[in-house]
This record gives C-alpha cells, structure tokens and sequence, in this order.
C-alpha cells in the first residue's frame, strides 16, 4: 500500500530511486523542507558549497568523469539565478545535470514576493526542458522526467522549480515504477541501415580521410570510445580531436594527429584543410573549430554523425547525416565491415600519411625554453611527465593554460578531462575539480588555473577544507589574464586595457589561510621538486607557478582565417590586417 509523503520527502525519494548518491547545493528558506528531510536520511551525501555557480559546476565535474546525471539543490530568487552559468555551461558542452530550485509558495508567484524570480523564464534558453510543479500529484513525475531527459539524447541540463508550499503538502508516492509516465522523451538512438552503406562506401573510396572527434564520443559511454578504437585500426585513418573530445582514444596514439582548432596542431588543421573525405563524429562545427566556415576543409565530402538532429547543417553543409546513438552507429559500421569481409588497404592512403608526417616534422608545439624563467609550456610537459602514470583526472580554467593543458598533457582515457569548451567559463575548474574529487576521492585531481581564472570561484576553498578533498591547483601565474592579453597584443595595437592583474593575492599565504598547503616555484630548475612535492601531500595544495608574463599561444588560426593560415610561433606576422569580421570573431 503506497504511503501518503510530503513533497519534500517525495525529492529525496525520488532521488534515491534514480540512484543518486551526492547532491551539491546550498540553503535557504525556499527549500528548508527539503534539506530537512535530507537531515533525516543517510542514503544521499550532500556537499555544501560556497556558491551556486560553484554547485552547478561541481556537479558538471561529477557528471562529467563518471558519466552519471548530476545534481544540484538551490533556494529561490538568488540563490536560482546564481546556477544560470552553470546551467548554461552544461547546456553548450552537453552534460547531463538536473537542478532542483525551491520558489516562493504558489499563491504568491507573480506577486514579487520575497527571493522570489521567474527561473523558468530565465533558465528557458539555457537548459533542455524545465519545469514548474504547481501541483503536488506532479512532483514526482517532474523529477523523474527531468533525469530521463537530462541524460537521454544529447545530454543536457533540467531545471525543476518548487514552490515552498508544494514541498509540504502530501500525496502518495510508490516510487519510480508507479509514476505516471514520464519517459514521453524517446529521441532517435538508432541509424538506418541505408547509411551506414553510405558510410562505409565513402571509407572505402577515400585516398586522404580523417576522423573529426568531439565530445559526443565520450558522452555516449565508454563502448563508443572502443569501437571508435577499432575503427580506427582497422581502416588505419589519422584521427583529431577537439577541445571537448581529448581521450576519447588515447592522444599518445600514433594515429592521433593532435587537437584541432584555433589552437590546434599544424598537422590537424592542415589535414582537415587538404582532406577529402571528413568524418565528423560527435562534434558541432563550433566556430573554434572551423575557422572560416567558407574555406573549412573545401575539398572534402562531409560525413557527419551526432544523436543531434538539430546540429545537422547548423553552420556547416555535409554531405551524408547518420542520426543516432554513437555507440550504436559505430557498432553497426563495424558489423557491416564484418559481415562485408571489407578490408582498408593502407597502400591506398599512404602518400596522405607521408603527407601528414612532414606536416608533423614541423614540431608545431616547440618552443623557445628558458634557463631564467618557467615558460607554461615547459611546466605542463612535466606536470605530465611526473603524473601521467598516476592516470590524473584534469580540470581546467579557461585561458592560455587551457589551451596549453590541452597540448601538452596526455590523455589516454575518456573522462580524465574536465574544461568549459562551448562557453568558456572562467571560475569552472577549482568546483569541477571538486566533483571529480568527490566521485573519485582516492585519485589524483588536478585544476590546472590562471591567477585571473581562480580568482572567479576561490571562494570554493572554503567547500575543499570542509570535505578534505585533496584537490591540487597548478596556477601558470602570468599576472594577466593572458588570452585577453594575447589578442590586445595581436588585434589591438599591444593595447593592454585592463588586462594586467595587479594586486594579486599570495596565494602561498591564501592556501595557508584555507588550511591547504601553499607552494611556489619561479626557476625552471625548481619546477620537478614541486610537482612531487604536491604529488607526496595527502591535502589540498596551491602551486603558484610563475611563468613567463609575455609567452602566447601557440599555433594559432587568427580570428577569419582558414586553416591553412596558421601562426606557428611569434615569429609568424599576420599578413595584413585582421578583417572587422575576424576581430569580431575574436
């Protein structure tokens, strides 16, 4: 016999139905009947954080290296406007989190009632389905309803509002199976057989193919990370990544030709430029990626392959769409393959390889060092050297170091990386760090930060010190938000309008102040006894790594340019001025 609940009572079930174990969230008088039924159990771990911003992020870390939904309890007014970049982050880079708001009692929406702020409204274009409960029999429905939603299809974020009233009021709830139906969301998981032909036809044909991998690869589980492997092998094609899809195959792999991109590798961007048959898998076309759209990869057919309908022909024309699970289309190209005794002949694309190679020979990654000053790069190759057996989860902020991260680390396992592509939000890495850490409290986690990018959420030290997660910081200290810096420098005339961070915390004495330990490294020669060092301390550590102020970015497509018009190093000039188009682009 199903038992009468209050609504409060009615989430936390719920939640413990759909399996969850860590909430992150932070109080207030909207949802105090919630946390007081969370108060009363021992099945649901809630961490506090310092910020909502924080709380989403958090959860995006946990979603993120575990593949489950995350979850994040916030009050009304402030307290739910606070987690709209969050939930706009997870909305671009397609991580599925659901996000439980409390809201004013129902008879006073619309009245400007205390804390009260329409977060439907407001979190409409920003997540893939909210709702507003303004009847106690729907509760459990919305809740149920938002998980399958978050992380079926394109994983996404799910908004459900509260109202206080709702959260005290009873009905019956006999858990997930009784509910009403809720799984009114069935996108399309599986292609037609009629593509897959098409497909694997146009691998059979190409003499200088590449495979374009993004986030949707890892998004979809790990058995598409190994079928895209096998393929792989089997056809002998060069493969890139982007930014969101590092790891999902191993980047030490020597068919792995580096990231591609605005900051790509001179091999990855010229290949895509001279390819002639391009296999989009899980990827978006972001503007990052394709430089400009008319002279993106014009020689080639275009194959793309994405559970996304709504990401088909968006800024791109291709040739051949397959909709579906990525899984599930790899898995039935592979059988076709099979059953089809096709083989790749690797005589047919070698003339690309030798191609590619002396693209490779260029070195595109090297860089001037320095006996004097830590160049960034130079630290992250042996922040990696040091900890890449460890096998290291990696966050980041965004910026210079992000993009240097992305480089310079090796990534052999999906879900070990953790940054803000789509939106690129600063103050994402330290609480994503803490997700991670949370989900994986016996592994190593590092947020590699800028001193600017820190600075948006340090507040979260405070969550660190009270949960005792051994989160390690590896700050590239440049005393400028370098990125800005670089494109002043490049676009503006070496015009540095308020780029230059003066008056920055110690933050040695900052971590001590946190409880944390506090290091700090200027001399190349210095740099490997602080990464053991922070890798030998059991706690939270801050590196202030001081690096070279004036170091950019490089390769480097500038803003409008195609992507065989690279800058390799701060040798190159640009030729000409940058368009009005490509400095808006920037």
């Amino acid at each position: 016999m199903m038992k009468k609940l209050s609504g409060a009572r009615i989430v936390i079930e719920a939640l413990i139905q759909e399996n969850v174990k860590v909430i992150f969230g932070y109080p207030g008088g909207a949802v105090l009947p919630i946390y007081d039924e969370l108060f009363k159990q021992n099945k649901i771990r809630h961490i506090l954080v310092r910020h909502e911003q924080a709380a989403v992020h958090a959860a995006e870390g946990y979603a993120r290296s575990t593949g489950k939904v995350g979850v994040v309890l916030v009050t009304s007014g402030p307290g739910a406007t606070n987690t709209v970049t969050g939930l706009t982050d997870a909305m671009m880079d397609s991580v599925p989190v659901v996000c439980i708001s409390g809201q004013v009692p129902t008879h006073m929406i619309g009245n400007d009632a205390f804390q009260e702020a329409d977060i439907v409204g407001i979190t409409r274009p920003c997540t893939k389905h909210n709702y507003l409960v303004k009847e106690i029999s729907k509760l459990a429905e919305s809740i149920h309803s938002a998980f399958h939603i978050a992380k079926n299809g394109r994983p996404g974020p799910v908004l459900v509002d509260i109202p206080k009233d709702i959260q005290t009021f009873e009905t019956k709830y006999g858990g997930k199976k009784h509910t009403k139906s809720f799984a009114f969301y069935k996108p399309n998981t599986k292609p037609s057989l009629d593509t897959i032909v098409k497909f694997v036809n146009l691998l059979e044909k190409s003499k200088k193919p590449i495979f374009y991998v993004g986030g949707g690869i890892i998004n979809s589980g790990s058995r598409a990370s190994l079928y895209l492997k096998k393929l792989l092998k089997i056809t002998g094609f060069p493969c890139t990544q982007t930014l969101m899809g590092l790891g999902a195959t191993p980047t030490s792999d020597d068919q792995f030709i580096g990231m591609l991109g605005m900051h790509g590798t001179y091999e990855a961007n010229l290949s895509m430029n001279k390819s002639d048959l391009m296999i989009c898998i899980g990827a978006r076309f972001d503007d990052r990626i394709t430089g400009k759209v008319s002279g993106f990869s014009p020689k080639s057919k275009k194959v793309h392959l994405d559970i996304d309908a709504s990401s088909f022909n968006k800024s791109v024309n291709v040739d051949l769409l397959i909709q579906g699970d990525l899984s599930k289309i790899l898995e039935m190209t592979l059988k076709y393959i099979e059953n089809k005794r096709i083989s790749f002949s690797k005589e047919k694309i070698s003339a690309w390889w030798i191609q590619i190679n002396k693209w490779r020979a260029k070195n595109c990654l090297s860089y001037k060092n320095s006996r004097s000053i830590i160049k960034p790069q130079y630290a992250l190759q042996r922040l990696d050297s040091l900890t890449k057996h460890l096998d290291p989860f990696i966050t980041t902020e965004v910026g210079q170091h992000q993009m240097w991260a992305a480089q310079f680390l090796t990534f052999n396992k999906p879900k070990h990386w953790m940054t803000s592509g789509g939106l690129g939000t600063m103050g994402y890495g330290l609480p994503a760090a803490m997700g991670v850490q949370i989900a994986h409290p016996k592994d190593l986690v590092i947020d590699v930060a800028g001193e600017a990018s820190i600075l948006m959420n340090i507040q979260e030290m405070s969550t660190i010190k009270q949960y005792r997660l051994p989160v390690k910081i590896f700050i590239l200290n440049n005393h400028y938000m370098g990125m800005v810096r670089q494109w002043q420098e490049l676009l503006h005339g070496n015009r540095l309008s308020e780029s230059y961070m003066d008056s920055l915390p110690d933050f040695v004495k900052l971590a001590e102040s946190f409880g944390a330990t506090g290091l700090r490294v200027s001399k190349p020669g210095e740099m490997d006894d602080l990464i053991k060092e922070m890798i030998k301390i059991k706690g939270p550590v801050i590196c202030d790594v001081v690096v070279d102020p004036k170091e950019n970015c490089f390769p480097m497509i500038p803003s409008g340019s195609t992507h065989d018009q690279m800058l390799l190093g701060p040798n190159d000039k640009l030729e000409g001025e940058i368009s009005e188009e490509g400095m808006v682009l920037v």
